[in-house]
Order: structure tokens, then sequence, then C-alpha cells
């Protein structure tokens, strides 16, 4: 196993608004389709690297308390966080050390309520 993660998934209420959101935010287009009746859209994969999808479904509710999961922020999480508010979220641990080698981490709530964390080197 090389990765503990292999797969994350964000609900959303308004799909639409969702991949909005994190299309302007991480500058990724989303591969939209619906699976089994639910819409997903999802980041690129290339066999090599872990991704996830924006999904809207009966059994998906957005939440702020629970499993956060931690976007990688690029070089500098700066970038990416600067662009959650004008996108609609709200920033709630602005960009903070974690400590020496360990990189820096922040915390915002996207538009669906959702807690979700970035993570980068700088």
């Amino acid at each position: 196993m090389n990765h503990i993660v292999s797969w994350f998934e964000i609900p959303a209420s308004d799909f639409d608004r969702a991949c909005k959101f994190y299309t302007e935010v991480l500058g990724h287009n989303l591969e939209l389709m619906e699976v089994h009746g639910t819409k997903m859209g999802m980041w690129p994969m290339d066999g090599s690297n872990i991704s996830g999808s924006i999904v809207h479904g009966d059994d998906y509710k957005p939440a702020s308390n629970g499993t956060c999961v931690y976007l990688n922020g690029g070089d500098d999480l700066s970038v990416p966080l600067g662009k959650v508010e004008s996108a609609g979220g709200t920033i709630i641990v602005p960009k903070t050390e974690i400590g020496p080698e360990m990189g820096f981490f922040a915390l915002f709530i996207d538009t669906e309520g959702n807690k979700i964390g970035f993570h980068s080197p700088q």
C-alpha cells in the first residue's frame, strides 16, 4: 500500500455551486458524470495521484463536523486559500505553520458547509 487514502468524496447540496467553487479555488476542471443516480464532479486522475470528487445524492450530506479532507495547496497554500472567500467560502483557520519541516495548513468552510483543509510545504 503506497497511500493510506485512495479516494475521497466531498458532499454537495447544490452540485453546480460546489463544482463552480472548487473549480475557481483549485483551478482544475472537473469531469462531470452520474454513477448509480449520484452526480459526481471528479478531479483529474492519472493512475499515480490520489483524487476524489464532489458528490450529490441522497446519501451525501455536507458537514463541518466529522472527517476533514486536506487538499493539496500546491507549493504555497496561500494561492488557493486567497480564492476561497471570493468564490463564496469562509476561512476559519488562516495559513498556519504546523512545525519545522511539516509545512502549513489552513481550514475553510466551502459553499456547501463542509470543513475542508489545505496543506502545503510553504
